[in-house]
Formats: structure tokens, C-alpha cells, sequence
């Protein structure tokens, strides 16, 4: 499958923001499920811009802004080539880290009373029916524990607070599991990136996709593979993997800071289309 994306991020504010410093994980890597045939990230007003490798293995770009501004606009333009893998990862990522430190817990995905009574639910499956089985459970009970329900939560959300409001959106999903997942002695991790076909209102989940993030759990003899509560699969050559990490926080292809610039607006778009292959 061919994929196009064009993903633009633009901020705006009501009094010029003086510098601002941004960690952009926009660019994707190569994996034997994804090979990229173009890629480009444009900034408007013109920013430095300095590419490195982060401590998971994630292509960054480092942008520094130090001159006043009442915009800042990143946009992302390419094409990516993918296979459909059965959502296995395998080892081919540049990982620096060992799938043990993914058993590391985050205030995002902090074990809670819920969170432990979800994993000790999904115990006795694990037991008889080894990981994939159990990985898969944990993948559709989340979704019918935590409604996909847009709004319902912010980037500051936990698993826990998720779990216990049961509504979320693709990243509360990704928390679930992954907190569920380290809650039954498995490495997991969040995956941020791109899913085809979109509608117009950028999220994903049932009707809708776009900009999306879902889970990997390390499997002894698979290695990583990925699994979507939000969609109930794992992923297929429809999805472009950004990065990864331990939570959002890791993976967030925009982040950072600014001095100054006050009544912030953020709007997002993100397009992603199947072209025909030659």
C-alpha cells in the first residue's frame, strides 16, 4: 500500500510569543512493515531546526523559534510505502532499549486498583492460553470497558482516570493496555502515528482516522507487535508508525515550550490517502 500524508500543525496567539522550542516526532522510520519514499517537514516562519535520535530510537528534529511570533506552522508532506505484517514488529526498529525497561511504570500508566482488577481478569487466559491470546483480550476488553467518545479526555488523562470515567479516545486506549499489560509482567509501549483512511474530524477510532496512536506489547519469539483497541486489530499496512516510547510524553510527534505569546490557539489537519502503486 502507498500512503500520502500531509499533516499540518499550526499555533496562533493573541500577544507574539518571544521564543519557542518544539521536539518534533514527524518523520518515520524504516521497518520491514514501512519503507519511506518521501518526507518533509516545513516551518513557517523559518526556524533552526537540528535532526537527532532520541534515547527510544525516534527520529527528531529539534526546532528553536528565538524571534517574536504570533504563528508558528509545521507541516509534514510524504509518502510511505506499507506491507501488512499481522501488526509484528519483530527487533528491525533501531531500539536502544531493552524491552525490560518497558515494564517501567509512568504517572500516565500507573497501576491502579482498576487497572490491577483489569489484569487479574485477564490472568487466567494468559495462563492457558499463552500471550497472543491474552494480548488480544486485553485489546477488545479495553475497548469495551473505556468508550471511544471524543472530548471525553485530554492529553493529561491517565490510564487510571480513563478506565475509571470509561470513555477515551485512541491515546486513553493505548494507556489502558499498556498499563494493563505491565500490570501482567509484559513489556508494553505507545505508538504514535498516522491510520488511512481519515474523515474531517482527525481522530481515530469507530468512523474515523487519521492522526492515531495504539500499543505494542514484547512477545517471547515475536518480539514487539502491535495491537489498536480503538479499531479492535492490530495494525495493517493502513498505518504509518511515528515513534514510541514509554507513554504520550515519549511519542508525541509535537511537543515543547514557549516564552510568552499569550490566548494560544492550536488548530491540527492531517490528511492520509492511498495512492495507487507503480
Amino acid at each position: 500500500m502507498r500512503l500520502t500524508v500531509e499533516h499540518q500543525t499550526i499555533y496562533t496567539y493573541g500577544r507574539p510569543a518571544r521564543y519557542a522550542i518544539q521536539a518534533l516526532r514527524l518523520t518515520p522510520p524504516d521497518t520491514d512493515a514501512q519503507r519511506v519514499v518521501s518526507w518533509r517537514i516545513d516551518v513557517e516562519p523559518a526556524a533552526h531546526m537540528v535532526a537527532m535520535v532520541d534515547s527510544f530510537g525516534n527520529r527528531v528534529h529539534q526546532l528553536s523559534l528565538d524571534r517574536e511570533h504570533n504563528r508558528l506552522a509545521v507541516t509534514v508532506r510524504g509518502v510511505v510505502n506499507t506491507r501488512d505484517t499481522a501488526g509484528i514488529v519483530g527487533a528491525d526498529l533501531p531500539d536502544r532499549l531493552l524491552p525490560a525497561v518497558f515494564l517501567r511504570e509512568t504517572p500516565l500508566t500507573a497501576c491502579s486498583g482498576a487497572v490491577r482488577a483489569f489484569a487479574d481478569d485477564i490472568a487466567p487466559i494468559l495462563d492457558a492460553d499463552g500471550p497472543v491470546a491474552a494480548m488480544h483480550a486485553v485489546m477488545t476488553e479495553t475497548a469495551r470497558r473505556v468508550a471511544y467518545v471524543k472530548g471525553a479526555t485530554d492529553a493529561r488523562t491517565t490510564a487510571a482516570q480513563a478506565l475509571d470515567h470509561g470513555r477515551g479516545v485512541c491515546q486513553d486506549h493505548a494507556h489502558v493496555f499498556i498499563a494493563v499489560v505491565r500490570a501482567l509482567g509484559l513489556p508494553a509501549r505507545y505508538v504514535s502515528g498516522y491510520l488511512s483512511p481519515y474523515d474531517d474530524d482527525n481522530a481515530a477510532g469507530p468512523g474515523g482516522e487519521a492522526s492515531h496512536a495504539w500499543a505494542e506489547a514484547w512477545l517471547a519469539g515475536l518480539g514487539w507487535v502491535g495491537f489498536d483497541p480503538s479499531n479492535g486489530i492490530s495494525p495493517t499496512g493502513s498505518y504509518i508508525r511515528l515513534a514510541h516510547g514509554l507513554d504520550y510524553l515519549d511519542a508525541a510527534p509535537v511537543r515543547g515550550i514557549r516564552v510568552s505569546g499569550d490566548q494560544e490557539q492550536l488548530a491540527v489537519r492531517v490528511h492520509v490517502t492511498e495512492q495507487a502503486q507503480q
